[in-house]
């Protein structure tokens, strides 16, 4: 006899606490992936360095002293933008460009699973999430845990080299804006929603053979057959 419509194991509340929290992990993350507010300046200082973010810096009639020309920097701009080609050098360190790749992995790594997770909390397609669960799990898990320490080496690398003196001039006029405590929170959900995706894992591991047969029961003709 088939199942009847709906009559199937629903996600596993591990799963959907994990994906709950992945899915603000994963906005969180997009925000502060995207807005220019890891650094800023305090507004009585006058500074004209403004903000940054880890795409985007912004100046007011900023001069850079180790240019040979006199050139103001002003507004903001996508750190590879031609109007910032003479000093990228400057405002790219290498503690940087890690960040930037730890957190541009983390990013992709973590919607990938909210793809898979999405896929298993509407049970589609029924038959490969009923067979394959137990391996997407997985899948979930090792994108999401491995998100939640990337990001936790991205906040504590940009945490403790943000005040470099030889990276932004007057460090003591900065302080860690908005955009990086967004970070900060992405790393703590995604770290959070790692443990939900384990148990879950083991929770579809275990019940494997559970979906196997609910799999026999759907095409009884087939199997009979020898199909």
């Amino acid at each position: 006899m088939s199942l009847e419509k709906n009559d199937y194991p629903k996600a596993s509340n591990h799963l959907v606490n994990g994906a709950l929290l992945s899915y603000i992990a994963g906005l969180l993350l997009l925000i502060a992936f995207c807005s220019p507010y890891w650094v800023q300046s305090f507004e009585e200082t006058f500074s004209s360095f403004k903000h940054m973010g880890l795409w985007e810096y912004c100046f007011k009639d900023f001069r850079y002293p180790y240019y040979q020309f006199d050139h103001l920097f002003d507004g903001c701009h996508h750190v590879f933008s031609f109007e910032y080609n003479p000093i990228r050098e400057w405002m790219l360190p290498g503690w940087l460009i890690i960040v930037q790749t730890f957190v541009t992995i983390s990013f992709l790594l973590s919607f990938s699973a909210q793809i898979a997770m999405a896929c298993q909390l509407c049970r589609w397609p029924l038959e490969f999430v009923l067979q394959y669960e137990w391996i997407i799990c997985i899948f979930d898990f090792i994108c999401v845990a491995i998100t939640a320490f990337l990001m936790f080496l991205a906040v504590a690398i940009f945490g403790g080299s943000h005040a470099r003196r030889d990276w932004l001039m007057y460090p003591n006029w900065n302080y860690l804006s908005w955009s990086y405590g967004l970070a900060v929170i992405s790393f703590f959900l995604h770290a959070f929603a790692a443990v939900f995706l384990y148990f879950a894992a083991r929770q579809s591991y275990e019940l494997r053979r559970e979906s196997r047969n609910l799999i026999m029961q759907m095409h009884p003709n087939q199997h009979r057959l020898g199909w």
